[in-house]
């Protein structure tokens, strides 16, 4: 693609490098083959391609984002199925979030849109208040219909009951049960810490289980992906600065093999520290050093000895939906099914896997039309695979799709953690095939 970026423009380095990743695109058109928000809206400007023309023409002159542009740019996921299908390698992640930071900086939204997005930013980052926030939607369920629309959305995605809160998630350090292996340090994140404690828990007893020394440091928080993926990009670095920090001190200290990171969304933020803070002088050196070390927990469980600690057992039949930000961030496509395999389990494939589900962030809440048809969607695509389970790497996959199925949905630590002796995940003790055999 040719382009024309003011001179003076380029002399910024995330600019200069929008221009450089402008440049790689061809035109081919096959990134509107597997956009979720093209296949069901059959728009252009609703298709990468479409949207990097929209950005070029934004950029490469520095005018204001206006009305259009942030519509159709607000309307993508940052799924980047894109990326994976482009053959020329557009580097659109990096686009997309240089874009939306100039829109953060230069467009007015509406009041009522601004402060909806603030709350969003202050209230799901943060585990105390983000829990308060649940706990009095479900207080205000059978009201719902009284209040405006954009929060019917919320209302929908707000579990009926919450798990109280787990000591797991406090810093301390977990010995490794087996002979030590590895010390790593586990993210515990911010909202999967109130939605749904049984994943931190399982995954420690896996990791401590297999050999791992697993270490919740002092200090860490919130990644910041939410808020980078709104194009809040001050507030995202000074959320991932503090993480940098804790885990900076654990390497320097007793040292870390490795970070570990049980919701991929978050994965593929940490990864990217390094990228996000190339051109900081204080932080680009540990910040690199962090995200090298960033893993996702099926990364860490291939080089540990799962087979060798798989107890005998009945095994439901798992459809494992792979996350956008697992396949298309991270690269990690049949891995995890592999270690669920590996630990007796029959996994089936989920037809149109590489099709986002809808949930991308706050995008089920931002965007709720659009993230219904994609939900139904992928609920239509599992139903048809006629699973016992759904396995999936990503709290907010999980919480998506388990709004609109009967059908248990679990993370995949918590399945392999059952497969080397820990617990049945709560929400498969009453499946048929389970209740049979433990008669």
């Amino acid at each position: 693609m040719q382009t024309n970026f003011l001179p003076a423009l380029l002399a910024d380095p995330d600019t200069a490098l929008a221009e450089k990743i402008l440049r790689k695109c061809v035109h081919c058109g096959f990134c509107t083959a597997t956009c979720p928000t093209f296949l069901e809206l059959g728009d252009e400007r609703d298709s990468p391609r479409g949207r990097i023309y929209l950005i070029k023409e934004m950029l490469e002159t520095g005018r204001p984002a206006d009305t259009e542009t942030v519509a159709h740019l607000d309307r993508c996921l940052t799924c980047l199925s894109c990326m994976t299908t482009c053959p020329s390698g557009v580097d659109y992640m990096h686009l997309v979030d240089h874009a939306r930071a100039h829109v953060t900086k230069t467009y007015e939204r509406p009041l009522v849109d601004r402060l909806f997005r603030r709350l969003l930013a202050i209230v799901i980052p943060n585990p105390p208040l983000f829990r308060l926030a649940l706990t009095g939607a479900t207080l205000a369920r059978p009201f719902a219909g009284l209040l405006p629309k954009r929060f019917t959305s919320l209302f929908a995605l707000a579990p009926k009951t919450l798990p109280a809160r787990s000591p797991v998630d406090r810093p301390q350090t977990f010995a490794a049960e087996a002979p030590k292996r590895m010390r790593v340090a586990i993210l515990s994140g911010c909202a999967q810490t109130v939605l749904d404690t049984a994943i931190n828990e399982a995954t420690v007893r896996l990791l401590t289980r297999l050999g791992a020394e697993v270490v919740v440091a002092d200090g860490i928080g919130c990644c910041g992906a939410l808020e980078h993926h709104m194009g809040e990009t001050d507030a995202a670095h000074a959320r991932a600065a503090k993480n940098i920090a804790a885990w900076t001190r654990e390497i320097d200290g007793a040292g870390l093999d490795a970070i570990v990171v049980t919701t991929s969304g978050c994965g593929t933020t940490v990864k990217d520290w390094g990228h996000m803070f190339r051109n900081d002088a204080k932080l680009a050196k540990d910040a690199a050093r962090v995200s090298t070390l960033a893993r996702d927990v099926s990364e860490v469980l291939a080089t540990l000895p799962l087979a060798d600690a798989v107890v005998a057992g009945p095994r439901p039949r798992v459809a494992y939906h792979s996350a956008c930000s697992m396949q298309h961030g991270q690269k990690i496509t049949s891995l995890p099914m592999e270690l669920l395999a590996k630990a007796g389990f029959e996994v089936v494939a989920i037809p149109e896997s590489h099709v986002c589900c809808g949930s991308a962030g706050t995008y089920n809440i931002l965007q709720p039309d659009l993230a219904g048809r994609l939900r139904d969607r992928k609920v239509a695509n599992i139903a048809s695979v006629s699973p016992d389970v759904i396995a999936a790497g990503n709290i907010g996959c999980m919480m998506q799709i388990g709004s609109c199925t009967s059908t248990p949905i679990v993370h995949t630590v918590e399945l392999l953690d059952w497969a080397t002796g820990g617990p049945v995940p709560e929400d498969l003790s009453s499946l048929p095939r389970l209740e049979k055999a433990s008669r």
